[in-house]
């Protein structure tokens, strides 16, 4: 008998998960659920307990009801099942069980040990670390990014430097500004902000950067670095250096894991992939172009995800236990927020929490760790330049 999910926005609270089944039987005995609606449940039998029938909802009285085909349930535990027979419906409901990794409060304490640093770093040296950031165009993720840093370099005493520039601003007059802060000896760091505008070739801007201020670990001789065993960068991309620091504040071992990375983008992606093979995880890349991405991804114990698709990443995808870090930061329409428009990840949140040991929300999860770790890489780079110890 066909069934389907009973609702389409897994991102809004939901205290079951739904699936819809033709009208129960006098004998109240469900019909086979196929297995992909339930993947991802740990193991506990065939048994599912707690049968509920009801005509009303505040009236429940309690049974017991098997899978017609026991041997495909023996892989997932049992949860509550609740079946209205004037409805026709049957509900599964799993409690949320993963842990939350809270970035704000991980990203807070790392901010608090870097503004100690500075405090030092000023008193005995009397430098002061300065960070430049170059946006260009109106993009509303990097305009957040780009507002959250410059609060985030006010709070732990870095001095900010910004160039907000329209779309349609040349490639010759970005190059300027690149030029002025790598002259600048009050500047320690350069971020150009990703993606740029399509007419621009991101190659050319990012190689202006300095490689002594590419706080962004955007180079290419950084990445060149990154990538060779016994090499090290300058500086390590933001954001996977975000993600793989969640990973440790949270004791996630990750040496001999199977690692998903979704996505494959220069910013994130790539990176992540080449800090995780540093860590000795077992890696796979999944992108636009991979068969079966469902299936390799269900495979891992650490999921990466960085497309920028809202809730692709469904609880079908995830092996249960697993630990997910979420870098999509996705706006999607929504009447009810006054700015219209509400954040979520690359993975289905509230179906994530039901499966995962460990999940990111968004936002609240890597985006304050990104900026954290640019915090980090400045103040780095101030302390290279002026050899403070």
């Amino acid at each position: 008998m066909a069934s389907s999910m009973a609702f389409t926005d897994c991102s809004t609270s939901a205290p079951t998960r739904q699936f819809l089944f033709g009208k129960l039987g006098p004998r109240r005995v469900l019909p086979f659920i196929p297995t992909h609606l339930l993947q991802g449940l740990p193991a506990a039998g065939n048994r599912l307990p707690n049968l509920r029938l009801t005509n009303s909802p505040s009236s429940f009285s309690e049974g017991n009801v098997f899978l017609r085909n026991q041997q495909d349930f023996r892989h997932f535990r049992p949860f509550t099942v609740l079946a209205s027979v004037s409805s026709s419906e049957a509900v599964i409901s799993t409690e949320a069980s993963a842990k939350v990794i809270d970035g704000k409060l991980i990203a807070k304490k790392i901010r608090h040990e870097i503004a100690t640093e500075i405090s030092r770093m000023k008193d005995e040296i009397g430098v002061i670390p300065g960070l430049a950031v170059i946006l260009v165009g109106d993009r509303k993720d990097s305009a957040t990014y780009v507002r959250n840093k410059k609060k985030a370099c006010e709070s732990v005493g870095i001095k900010s430097y910004e160039v907000c520039l329209p779309e349609d601003t040349t490639e010759e007059e970005v190059l300027k500004f690149i030029s002025g802060f790598n002259d600048d000896p009050e500047v320690h760091g350069i971020l150009v902000q990703l993606p740029l505008p399509s007419h621009m070739n991101e190659q050319n801007i990012l190689n202006a950067v300095s490689i002594e201020k590419d706080v962004d670990g955007f180079h290419p001789l950084n990445i060149g670095r990154l990538a060779m065993r016994g090499r090290e960068p300058l500086f390590v991309p933001c954001t996977p250096k975000g993600c793989i620091e969640l990973l440790h504040r949270c004791d996630v071992d990750i040496k001999g894991k199977r690692a998903v990375v979704i996505g494959r983008s220069n910013i994130v992606g790539m990176p992540v992939a080449l800090l995780l093979l540093r860590e000795d995880a077992s890696v796979s890349i999944v992108h636009s172009r991979t068969k079966n991405p469902e299936e390799i991804t269900r495979q891992a114990d650490i999921i990466i995800s960085a497309v920028g698709q809202p809730n692709m990443v469904r609880g079908s995808w995830i092996k249960a236990g697993a630990v997910i870090i979420d870098v999509g930061i996705n706006p999607v329409e929504d009447s009810r927020s006054e700015r219209g428009y509400r954040l979520v990840g690359d993975v289905c949140y509230e179906e994530a929490r039901k499966i995962a040991s460990a999940v990111t929300p968004v936002p609240g999860g890597v985006g304050p760790m990104t900026i954290a770790m640019l915090l980090s890489n400045t103040l780095t780079s101030a302390k290279r330049m002026h050899n403070f110890h």
